[in-house]
């Protein structure tokens, strides 16, 4: 959905930077400024230091939450012991409530909630709680939504308006329809 929101933003007239993890797509616009990070803590400097001087942001990245605590440079070797390799993990820094908490007044800051269950009040504690004016759920039950597929289904969910509901649809149309939502409802 970041680079379908980037190109919606874009059209609308935005200058964007998008902030993008490894991944094969490409952008078009010649309005999107696109910074390429490996890993989390990469991804939220960049977002930190960007920010402030930003309108405003929608974080669509699925960061991880957690992370190896060690790296190993060199591929682990198999051992004869029967002993289980342990992997500590480590809390990765929290993108969204970062700049929830810098977030200066007329800045907009909007966030994804991908949800299993309970969906709708969990999206808005998260709206709340990370001091987002707007939060885009993602539930995992919706079929054709979200992840390895061309389209997808949300709800919108705000303190300015009702919830909006997305029907399935291609990502380029949800991106349109939350860029016109965020416009209309923010600027």
């Amino acid at each position: 959905m970041g680079f379908a929101l980037a190109e919606a933003l874009a059209e609308q007239g935005a200058e964007v930077i998008l902030v993008t993890g490894p991944v094969n797509l490409e952008v078009s616009h010649t309005n999107i400024t696109r910074t390429n990070v490996n890993t989390a803590e990469e991804m939220y400097v960049q977002c930190v230091n960007i920010f402030p001087k930003c309108n405003g942001a929608i974080l669509a990245a699925a960061v991880a939450d957690y992370r190896p605590e060690e790296v190993s440079s060199k591929k682990i070797k198999k051992t004869e012991s029967s002993e289980p390799l342990a992997l500590r993990l480590i809390k990765n820094k929290d993108i969204l409530a970062e700049l929830g908490s810098i977030k200066k007044i007329g800045q907009v800051l909007g966030g994804f909630s991908l949800e299993t269950h309970d969906e709708l009040k969990f999206a808005r504690e998260k709206m709340e709680r990370k001091n987002c004016d707007f939060i885009v759920l993602n539930s995992l039950n919706d079929e054709g939504a979200g992840f390895k597929t061309d389209t997808n289904k949300v709800t919108i969910l705000s303190s300015k308006s009702q919830n909006i509901n997305i029907e399935l649809k291609k990502k380029k149309e949800v991106a349109e329809d939350i860029v016109n939502f965020m416009i209309t409802n923010y600027f």
